[in-house]
């Protein structure tokens, strides 16, 4: 990632590619909509190579900010990376706009969105998923202990195969990618360990921290291929946490199941049974992040003069994680799975059960 520099004799030339970056890359409308739309703050995003229709994070951190503006008057900046080296170019421009707060989506944009704010020390920035080994006093966290939802998922999983084999799959592997393998992988085992089955896991070995993946977050064929090759050998749940990717994990269960096979998808980041309604008949259910809320909640302390660099850090206690309702599956859910999952969160959210995942974030 390059550094982003102010040269002063190029202001107008960044002036001009901000506008570009702006406009083509999906900004909002031009008016305010909420109820002060003369309001002097301005609230920004940038978004990874997903982009803001990935029925996942992207889309549920722009809807968080999107709200916001409506509630403080501001119309929201926005541009969409289409690839890793727009980052640099769409930062420069939120800084151009002269945005307040700028929120960048993802691991992803660390060093990047790390750059933008050294160079402007005068502005706040907010990132999701990613968080800084040294803190960074103009730029706040928004993180995800999704091992914990993730492990509940695991032992829904295990306990709905009929095949006795479940699997996982990542789109790159990074932290905010295998930690929901990690939390997902343990909950099989839990499952495994109470009702001494032996659910096999594909896909992930913990212990190795290693599995499969897709290699990139944007080719649907790689998902379906993938999913194809787990349905092959037998699985009948299957976790993408892939973004857009897991779109092609759904078209294959659907595929699958039109052909006779029962197999079932677990969503991630959203519910995916609302976000991707096209796989909501084989969606068993998702592991949630509640990214919108945790995005306008930034944003409105950050409109209040109340802006701080601590990691804001979701887990099952505070509701920035949890497991979502299995919507058309629930009749096949049996009264004592449901009773078992809600004993495990009450464990998880005492400290009796501990979920730990290498990758799980520190506030």
């Amino acid at each position: 990632m390059r550094n982003i520099k102010r040269k002063t004799g190029m202001a107008a030339a960044v002036l001009g590619i901000s506008a570009l970056v702006l406009t083509a890359c999906g900004a909002a409308p031009e008016e305010g909509e909420g109820p002060n739309a003369s309001s002097d703050y301005l609230g920004c995003i940038v978004s990874d190579s997903g982009g803001f229709d990935d029925q996942s994070f992207n889309e549920s951190s722009f809807r968080g900010l999107t709200q916001a503006g409506k509630d403080l008057g501001f119309t929201p900046k926005s541009a969409e990376s289409k690839a890793n080296s727009d980052f640099a170019t769409n930062l420069n421009g939120m800084m151009v706009a002269d945005c307040n707060l700028t929120l960048t989506i993802g691991f992803l944009l660390g060093d990047a969105t790390k750059a933008a704010a050294e160079a402007n020390p005068e502005k706040h920035f907010a990132i999701v998923d990613f968080n800084y080994d040294k803190p960074i006093a103009n730029v706040k966290p928004i993180v995800y202990d999704t091992a914990q939802a993730a492990y509940l998922a695991g032992y829904a999983a295990a306990a709905q195969s009929k095949t006795g084999k479940v699997a996982t799959f990542g789109g790159i592997k990074i932290p905010t990618v295998t930690i929901f393998m990690d939390g997902f992988a343990d909950g099989v085992d839990k499952f495994n360990a109470d009702k001494n089955k032996n659910v096999k896991l594909l896909g992930w070995d913990k212990d190795k921290q290693d599995g499969t993946f897709t290699g990139d977050f944007e080719k649907q064929d790689k998902g379906k291929q993938v999913t194809n090759n787990f349905l092959d050998q037998g699985a009948d749940v299957i976790m993408p946490v892939a973004g857009p990717v897991g779109k092609g994990a759904g078209a294959a269960v659907k595929a699958a199941n039109a052909a006779g096979k029962s197999a079932a998808l677990v969503w991630v980041d959203s519910d995916g049974f609302l976000t991707a309604p096209d796989y909501k008949d084989v969606m068993l259910t998702s592991v949630i992040k509640t990214m919108d809320k945790a995005v306008e909640d930034v944003v409105t302390a950050d409109k209040n003069g109340q802006f701080d660099n601590t990691a804001y850090v979701g887990t099952l206690e505070n509701t920035g994680v949890a497991l979502a309702p299995f919507h058309d599956f629930d009749s096949e859910v049996s009264a004592e799975t449901k009773a078992e999952l809600e004993a495990l969160k009450a464990g998880i959210i005492d400290g009796s059960i501990k979920v730990e995942s290498k990758a799980s974030p520190k506030s």
